[in-house]
């Protein structure tokens, strides 16, 4: 019977990965006293978010792991009190995940797209998040009009297409933290041309979450200064 309440409840199919004893701590460590605003963000994603064609149906059963936890785990790379432009934020990752997890941080989630900024809207105010501000607005229409000390992107596009939306909004000083899978070594030797273009302080891949999740978040991280 309980398997077949998850398959028709797709808010208890996806906290029903949270069984796992290792995601479970992960998500407490995480999102401290802020969980259940997390628990919330996933029953936007699960329902709206899925209704709405932000993530598709079969991300339902591991939202914990391949998105929120997966976005959330990148914190540790990011100072106290920074602000943060998310391009491309979409369905809020990893900017909403980020800004549940660290109160402090001011985040600036930017994205194209009506129906999307829409959603953000509506999820930002069911979950009281007063550090987040949204942007329906293309990376490059911002550029001199925010100032932040990060910049994060997840599946926007591979780096050497992602460096010119990102680059520039951090005006010669910062960081981008690019969310990232097995492809970034390569993906940093393609945009080596693209990188030359900036005043590069650093570029390598880091590895977030070791310790904490069974598949750590791999992030290519380009510092400005």
């Amino acid at each position: 019977m309980a398997e077949n309440v998850t398959e028709t409840d797709p808010v208890a199919l996806a906290e029903a990965e949270l069984q796992d004893s290792q995601l479970a701590e992960a998500a407490a460590t995480l999102f401290g006293d802020r969980l259940e605003k997390a628990h919330q963000f996933v029953a936007h994603l699960a329902t709206s978010g899925i209704e709405r064609g932000l993530l598709g149906p079969r991300e339902i059963p591991r939202l914990w792991s391949r998105h929120v936890l997966n976005c959330a785990v990148i914190e540790s790379l990011i100072i106290r009190d920074a602000r943060i432009a998310d391009v491309g934020s979409g369905a809020g990752l990893p900017g909403l995940a980020l800004a549940i997890a660290r109160e402090d941080l001011e985040v600036i989630l930017i994205e194209p797209l009506e129906r999307r900024t829409v959603w953000l809207n509506e999820v930002v105010q069911d979950l009281g998040l007063k550090n987040v501000t949204i942007l329906r607005a293309r990376a490059e229409q911002v550029r001199g009009n925010v100032s932040v000390d990060y910049v994060t992107a997840r599946a926007v596009s591979a780096l050497v297409g992602l460096l010119d939306l990102t680059l520039p909004l951090l005006e010669g000083e910062g960081t981008l933290l690019a969310i990232k899978g097995a492809s970034a070594p390569a993906e940093i030797e393609k945009a080596q041309k693209v990188l030359k273009r900036f005043p590069v302080k650093s570029v390598e891949t880091v590895v977030a979450g070791e310790g904490l999740l069974a598949d750590p978040t791999t992030v290519v991280k380009v510092s400005l200064g």
